[in-house]
């Protein structure tokens, strides 16, 4: 599958080429959150993000200089899950190829359906819709799904659908659904997924098929993407570079949406 990404990676950069790369004539859009003492985490995280300053202000030598150190769980805030997250054999976030990182997207957006159902996720009917007015996704895409939620960030209930402590089995947002994913990955052969709630997995989820379904493939997932409401459904690059960790389950991502001005 790999030489598949690596070839969708080579038209796209042509494609650049052929615009003279120039980046004055695309938005950037920043699709990640800031980590500060807001960023919301999985109930049964051992802990949170924190950052602690070791030097701000002047030396002895009469230039200022600042320095910290942070510590993070992987899984929190804007952040990749790896393969190995869910799969045994599957890659850690240092070993995912870049052309899965930089890399063509679509834009599913079922923020109308979400109004009414907390726990809607994402159907195969959905992406066949997407495909009637869009054209089939490509191999080698990543599909990036709104659901709205991110207007609930970072108000941890609003989001989540619980704030209890230590406890999970009451999460309540949506996400995609197995049918989806299945015919997203199995059959459309993309390279991504991402979404703006907090798991690629629904809320109620006991068995994280979604999950174990794209870590079995070596899809990564990104999880609690800001800003997907200032994107088109198709036309765009993404960029989303996690902290390059040595065989981490996922890290903290900064992922970035190229989109060109004309659309």
């Amino acid at each position: 599958m790999r030489k598949y990404f690596s070839a969708v990676l080579m038209m796209s950069l042509i494609s650049l080429e052929t615009q003279g790369i120039d980046l004055s004539n695309h938005d950037f859009i920043d699709l990640s959150y800031a980590y500060n003492e807001d960023t919301i985490y999985w109930p049964t995280s051992p802990s949170k993000f924190s950052l602690k300053r070791l030097a701000h202000g002047q030396t002895e030598a009469g230039y200022f200089f600042a320095a910290n150190t942070f510590a993070t769980p992987e899984h929190g805030g804007t952040h990749i899950d790896a393969s190995i997250h869910f799969h045994a054999m599957g890659r850690t976030v240092d070993q995912i190829p870049l052309e899965q990182l930089f890399l063509p997207g679509v834009l599913i957006d079922i923020s109308d359906k979400t109004l009414h159902d907390r726990n809607y996720r994402l159907t195969r009917e959905d992406v066949l819709l997407f495909e009637a007015t869009h054209g089939q996704i490509a191999t080698g895409t990543a599909v990036l799904l709104r659901t709205g939620w991110g207007k609930f960030w970072p108000d941890v209930k609003a989001y989540l659908g619980d704030d209890t402590s230590c406890d999970d089995s009451n999460l309540m947002f949506p996400s995609f659904g197995e049918s989806a994913v299945r015919l997203l990955v199995e059959e459309r052969k993309v390279a991504l997924i991402g979404l703006d709630a907090a798991s690629i997995d629904y809320g109620p989820s006991k068995d994280f098929i979604v999950h174990r379904i794209v870590s079995e493939h070596n899809v990564p997932g990104i999880e609690n993407l800001a800003n997907l409401d200032k994107l088109p459904a198709t036309g765009f690059m993404l960029v989303a570079l996690p902290v390059k960790i040595e065989g981490g389950s996922g890290g903290p991502v900064r992922a970035v949406a190229l989109v060109p001005k004309h659309q």
